[in-house]
């Protein structure tokens, strides 16, 4: 599995250069964090909304 990985990273670095290839993983790590912090908004909207019921 790691040696997959790797050979994606390298492909992905020869064919968008490596600052391309950072700038897709932040993004992608970026996305994760947002969709998480999305989720906990939701969750305590939800829990905020049936304590005051």
């Amino acid at each position: 599995m790691p040696i997959i990985v790797l050979l994606l990273l390298a492909a992905m670095v020869a064919t968008f250069g490596f600052w391309g290839t950072l700038k897709g993983i932040l993004g992608a790590i970026g996305v994760v964090v947002l969709l998480c912090l999305l989720i906990v908004l939701a969750v305590s909207f939800t829990a905020a909304w049936i304590m005051r019921r």
